[in-house]
């Protein structure tokens, strides 16, 4: 019997036989069983049809037919080690610095954004000599020990945070200290970094770099506010706080990056056209479902790690595969014109969902850029109380409806848009007048977060 003709419930059984319960699946009090995909969609065992908005992975679409062509050819002809010469590699990373600032021209091919991240992480001790990180509040960077010491999302439930690790607030102008009211929201959440720098500075602690996602993902689908990377890494008005204290910037775009922001192809040029990170790390959407992933580094950067006279070795990072894989990527963003799409596309779905900010007095926010969207969902007006509950129960709603979404933030409460690019006009209508219908109805019927909790 194929695996996809067994029965669901059996598959659940044998999953929680077979795999650790700490891999958690979606929608856990009722899974959806996927046998298949194709662009913006998935179909369940029997057939139903599914709006993806979870998938920043699939980042052109569901099994794209190019994409699939592309890894399919490849493999019939050569995959193996990196280590030999081959043409697409450096076909891919020459395609790649076309996007990039001229500053980040060395590239290294892994298979993980995780692996990325804790490259950087290496990248950046070696450069500096330093041992320290500066990260932001509620963020993640990755699975690794090495990367749950710099995510407080993670290291907060475990083994705490670690005296080389420095938490500056999350630069959130709907719930942190300064909000949409204060006159320059990026200055004062460049000085909080600052004043994190100062204080390590003063008890002997020196920085190797400041790690961020351009877009804070997990911490709720936080936008920073225009300039805050600047004035972080380089404004003088800042006293270049980060390069001061002799550390690197290191953008982690693993979930943002390759046009998802529509006006820009990376997430970090939201923040000004002068304003170019040490070090830039890829991953998910850059293979649309193949595991690889990219760091981009400047000439110094790179220098310096390889005067260790130690090699950097990755058997399949940089495959023919994978850089097969990643070239049919960005042959199909640009043939498609995907970019321009997520602009359009992402700025109806804004405005979609800022109607329903004025009809429901749950949805306190709506923030996003391109195919990047977070609706915070709140319990009263004043005091902005996540509507944890209500937003489980919600995207529960929606699941029954044929309409895939997560959850994120540290209040759980954020509705988080992040679909594949090729997400249409018709879907953002078919998805926001199903929200809709569904929060008239808890409306209507349900005056308590208690009477919505989910049974176990």
């Amino acid at each position: 019997m194929a695996a996809d003709q067994r029965p669901k419930a059996d598959t659940l059984a044998l999953r929680q036989r077979l795999i650790s319960s700490s891999c958690r699946l979606f929608f856990p009090e009722d899974p959806v069983k996927i046998v298949r995909a194709q662009g913006q969609y998935m179909y369940d065992e029997q057939g139903a049809e599914y709006i993806d908005c979870i998938s920043n992975v699939a980042h052109v679409g569901h099994c794209h037919p190019l994409v699939v062509q592309a890894a399919h050819e490849q493999n019939q002809v050569l995959n193996t080690n990196s280590r030999y010469l081959h043409d697409n590699i450096v076909d891919y990373a020459q395609r790649l610095s076309e996007t990039l600032p001229e500053q980040l021209c060395v590239f290294y091919f892994l298979n993980s954004g995780s692996e990325a991240n804790d490259l950087a992480l290496r990248l950046a001790r070696h450069y500096t000599g330093h041992q320290d990180v500066v990260v932001l509040d509620h963020a993640y960077h990755g699975h690794l020990s090495s990367l749950i010491d710099i995510s407080p999302y993670k290291f907060r439930n475990l083994d705490g945070q670690k005296e080389w690790v420095h938490v500056a607030p999350l630069p959130d102008t709907y719930r942190g200290p300064y909000r949409e009211d204060h006159p320059n929201p990026a200055m004062a959440y460049a000085n909080e970094v600052k004043r994190v720098v100062s204080s390590a500075q003063e008890k002997g602690r020196k920085i190797a770099a400041f790690f961020a996602e351009s877009l804070p993902s997990v911490g709720g689908q936080i936008i920073p506010p225009a300039g805050y990377f600047s004035q972080v890494a380089d404004h003088l008005l800042c006293h270049r706080h980060i390069r001061k204290a002799g550390g690197v910037f290191v953008a982690d775009e693993i979930q943002v990056g390759f046009g998802r922001v529509g006006k820009h192809f990376w997430a970090f040029q939201l923040q000004g056209k002068d304003f170019v990170p040490d070090i830039v790390t890829m991953g998910k959407s850059i293979g649309n479902g193949h595991p690889v992933a990219c760091v981009a580094a400047t000439q110094p950067v790179a220098r310096a790690f390889e005067a260790t006279g130690v090699e950097y070795f990755n058997t399949f990072g940089g495959s023919p595969v994978s850089c097969a894989v990643g070239l049919a990527v960005l042959n199909v963003l640009e043939k498609e014109q995907l970019q321009d799409h997520a602009t359009s596309v992402g700025s109806f779905l804004m405005q979609l969902l800022g109607q329903q900010k004025i009809k429901h007095p749950i949805v306190g926010d709506v923030r996003g850029v391109g195919l990047f969207i977070g609706v915070d969902l709140i319990k009263d007006e004043a005091t902005r109380t996540p509507a944890t509950e209500e937003a489980a129960y919600l995207v529960s709603r929606l699941k029954e409806n044929y309409v895939l979404l997560s959850t994120d933030g540290p209040g759980r409460n954020i509705l988080k848009f992040k679909p594949p690019m090729c997400f249409s006009l018709d879907n953002a209508r078919q998805v926001v007048a199903k929200l809709d219908a569904i929060l008239t109805d808890m409306e209507e019927k349900v005056r308590s977060c208690e009477t919505l909790r989910l049974q176990p």
